[in-house]
Formats: structure tokens, C-alpha cells, sequence
């Protein structure tokens, strides 16, 4: 029976696959073999021992690992005893020297490692839909919003360079947390190594080069959890960024605005009872998501403070954390892919949306060139938010209240004031700033 919308309703297959019961069975197996190869690298153990574990661990089953937990209440001795019943005698060796959390977190290390390849490989892809999206809309002019109101102009393009940007330095975070969250270790009950002896730190680093992860500095029983707080940090600092793209095309989709729309089906339900409805469900389920994604950020803090050497309250969280927050962030990166391929932009609208004020939200123009040929910055602004008020209070063109302000006239001729008050041409250096933004993100398209 199905439970958490994970199983049925949310989620890649690939990255339900790195935190499935068989991919964390065998990252589990793929530990313990690297720790047999590594000790018989010194030694410490045979090396036909160490061959015989490599060749045979893998055909311990699942099945079996769960018959033996039944029996005994711990799920890493289960795990340990499934694989010694398929290794023969050289099965006394698994988990020589080791402690549970040596293999257990090793293991997290390793679906840590496989759940990045997947996020890095659609970050790019989002980034290389929002870099043509910024390359086609560059020069789109439409209306700027602070605090919900009208501005001066932006562009589309500009936008989308900024989301792009931000996808960027996820891109740059994930790439400069790898060594510090893709880490294992093998450092015994409390941290000491004493299990293995002298060779303790070099069968740890022989163990993770085997593994492909790096070996922490130091440690106790557990991988420290600041590190897993930062991974974390970073599946929460994505999700908040596709949120805030969420937010702004479900804002512009509202029909008083009306400037972008989801794609929608020829056959797609919007509502059970309104027939004309179309709604921007998949940004608003990306936004809705995203809160459960940023709540895992508190229990992994909590998780780094522990007693002494460790104790087992950061277990049940994280059995729940890993897959969660990171099913679900990968599960709305996919589903905002999605949404921004199939973006429509409804450029009557936008061209509508920009000219609703009747130039009033171009007064900063005006107000600038009064400054530039010779007015107080001080005063030109006091003239202009009065004409601004008096145009917004009457609902008169901004212009026709300036061409009869002598002021104004005494230094802009009434023809210029047009051209001033004209969005097309006041969009600054958006489009030089859109193609620097595409020149230095699309090598990583």
C-alpha cells in the first residue's frame, strides 16, 4: 500500500532509484568491499580473501539482509551477515575493523555522489531553456514591478538572465560542496582507528580512492553533519530559487495581468466546476514543494549536535531527509524544466501591461534629464512626483501635464518629452547585460 505521494505521484525514477532499498543495499555492499580491497592492500587481511569478497559480496540479496534484521534488530550486522553467508570463508573478514557508521555513512557518501550527477545534469539543462529564453527576449520590453506596482521598464530577457544567472551559481555551489559532502570514512567506535592499527589512516584513504569519495580529516563514530547540513542548505537554496520562478509566472499569469501562461493541453482540466479555467499548476506545485524541501534544513542542523561520540537521534531523521528533500527538489527542478520550455509569452499583453500608466511610470526619465541639463536633482524630482500625482489623481496622460509646465519646458521641449516618456527607449544596458550573462554560462550549456 502506497503512503508518501513519493511512490505514486512525485519523484524521478533515476533519483528514486539512488535512495531505493536495493541502490542503498548495494552503496552498502560497494563499501564493504572497498574496505576488504583496502585492508588487504596493507596486509592486514589476505589478498585471495579480499578477491574472494570483491568477486561474491554482491550476490547478497536484500531479502536476506531483512530475514536476518527480523531476527536480530540491527539493520548493518544484518547486512553484515547476509554478505559472510556468500563470501565462504572469506566471508570472517567483512567488516573487519569497522564500525556500523563507518560502512553506513560511507555508503550516504556514495548516493550523496549519484544524487548530484542527476541534479548537476538537469541544472544544466534548466540553465541552457533560460539562456535561450533570455537570448530570444532580450530585447522584449515590458513593465518592471516593485512592491507590486509599476516601474520604469525591463525586459524578458533581463529575467531570464538573472534566473539563469542564479542557476548558475547553483551549478558553481554544487561543484565546491562535492568534496566536502561526497566524503566516507573508516575511523572506528569513537574515532581512533584502534581497530586497525597503525595502518588506519591509509586503509581509510585506500578505502574512499577505491569508492571515488574523500576521506574526512578526522572524525568520531559518525561523519560529522555539518557537512550533510550544507547539502541540505543547497537542496533548499535551489528549491527557493524554482519557487521564486514559480511565483513570478504564477503572478503574471493572473488574469488582470495576463503576460505569460503554463502550456495547456487541448484536453487539460482546469477546474471541476469552472470550464474556462487555466491554471499554472505545475509552478504552483513547484512553489508548494519547495516549503517541504527548505524543512529539512532545520532537523539537519540539528542532527550535527549529538552526544559525545554520537548517539542515534540523527538516524530516523535522516531516513527520512535524504530521500525526501532530494527526490522533491530533483522532482520540481524537472517539472520547472518543463514549465519553461513551454512557456508562452503573450507580447500583446506585455505591450498593453506597458503602456496602462499613459507614461506616468516613466517620470524617472524625465526627472533625470531635467538633472542633466541643468535642474537640482532635489527639485526635478519634487516637480515631477506632483505631475506624477496629478496625472495618476486625474487619469491625464503624463505628458500633456508636462508639455504645459514651464518648469519643464524651460528645459525639455514639448516633441522631446514624447520620445522621454517612450519604455522602448529606456531600458538602459539590459540587453548588454542578458548577452554578458549568455557568454559566460553557455560553456556550460
Amino acid at each position: 500500500m502506497a503512503i508518501h505521494p513519493i511512490e505514486f505521484r512525485y519523484g524521478t525514477e533515476e533519483m528514486k532509484e539512488v535512495f531505493g532499498e536495493k541502490h542503498r543495499f548495494h552503496s552498502i555492499i560497494e563499501a564493504e568491499i572497498a574496505l576488504a580491497r583496502a585492508e588487504a592492500s596493507v596486509g592486514m587481511i589476505p589478498q585471495p580473501d579480499a578477491d574472494y569478497i570483491s568477486a561474491h559480496a554482491k550476490n547478497a540479496s536484500l531479502e536476506r539482509s531483512k530475514e536476518i534484521e527480523n531476527e536480530i534488530h540491527h539493520d548493518m550486522m544484518a547486512v553484515v551477515r547476509a554478505v559472510s553467508e556468500v563470501c565462504g570463508e572469506a566471508g570472517r573478514w567483512i567488516h573487519y575493523g569497522a564500525t556500523s557508521n563507518d560502512i553506513l555513512d560511507t555508503a550516504t557518501g556514495l548516493q550523496i555522489r549519484d544524487a548530484l550527477d542527476i541534479l548537476e545534469k538537469k541544472l544544466k539543462e534548466i540553465l541552457c531553456v533560460l539562456l535561450v529564453r533570455a537570448e530570444n527576449t532580450k530585447n522584449l520590453v515590458c513593465i518592471g514591478r516593485t512592491h507590486g506596482q509599476h516601474g520604469v521598464p525591463t525586459t524578458y530577457g533581463l529575467r531570464f538572465a538573472i534566473w539563469a544567472s542564479e542557476i548558475g551559481r547553483h551549478i558553481e555551489r554544487l561543484d565546491q560542496m562535492r568534496s566536502r559532502v561526497c566524503v566516507g570514512q573508516l575511523t572506528g567506535a569513537v574515532g581512533t582507528q584502534a581497530a586497525l592499527g597503525e595502518y588506519g589512516i591509509e586503509i581509510q584513504e585506500q578505502m574512499m580512492k577505491y569508492l571515488g569519495l574523500n576521506p574526512v580529516d578526522v572524525s568520531n563514530q559518525i561523519i560529522q553533519r555539518d557537512r550533510y547540513a550544507e547539502y541540505f542548505c543547497f537542496l533548499a537554496n535551489l528549491a527557493t530559487t524554482l519557487d521564486k520562478i514559480g511565483i513570478e509566472i504564477r503572478s503574471l499569469q493572473r488574469t488582470e495581468i495576463g503576460e505569460v501562461e503554463e502550456a495547456f493541453g487541448s484536453r487539460q482540466v482546469g477546474s471541476s466546476t469552472m470550464p474556462h479555467k487555466r491554471n499554472p499548476i505545475r509552478s504552483e506545485q513547484v512553489c508548494g514543494l519547495a516549503r517541504i524541501v527548505r524543512s529539512a534544513v532545520e532537523p539537519a542542523f540539528q542532527n550535527n549536535t549529538l552526544w559525545d561520540e554520537r548517539d542515534l537521534t540523527n538516524s530516523s531523521p535522516e531516513r527520512i531527509l535524504f530521500p525526501e528533500a532530494t527526490i522533491l527538489a530533483d522532482h520540481i527542478l524537472k517539472v520547472m524544466i518543463t514549465v519553461l520550455e513551454g512557456l508562452n509569452l503573450k507580447e500583446d499583453k506585455i505591450r498593453q501591461n506597458l503602456s496602462m500608466l499613459h507614461g506616468i511610470n516613466m517620470a524617472e526619465s524625465i526627472m533625470i534629464e531635467l538633472t542633466r541639463k541643468g535642474m537640482g536633482r532635489q527639485e526635478a524630482h519634487e516637480i515631477i512626483r506632483e505631475k506624477s500625482m496629478e496625472a495618476l489623481s486625474e487619469g491625464k496622460p503624463l505628458a500633456s501635464l508636462l508639455s504645459k509646465t514651464p518648469e519643464v519646458t524651460a528645459y525639455i521641449k514639448s516633441d522631446e518629452i514624447d520620445q522621454l516618456l517612450s519604455p522602448d527607449v529606456y531600458i538602459g544596458t539590459s540587453v548588454k547585460q542578458v548577452e554578458r550573462v549568455i557568454k559566460k554560462l553557455r560553456v556550460l550549456c
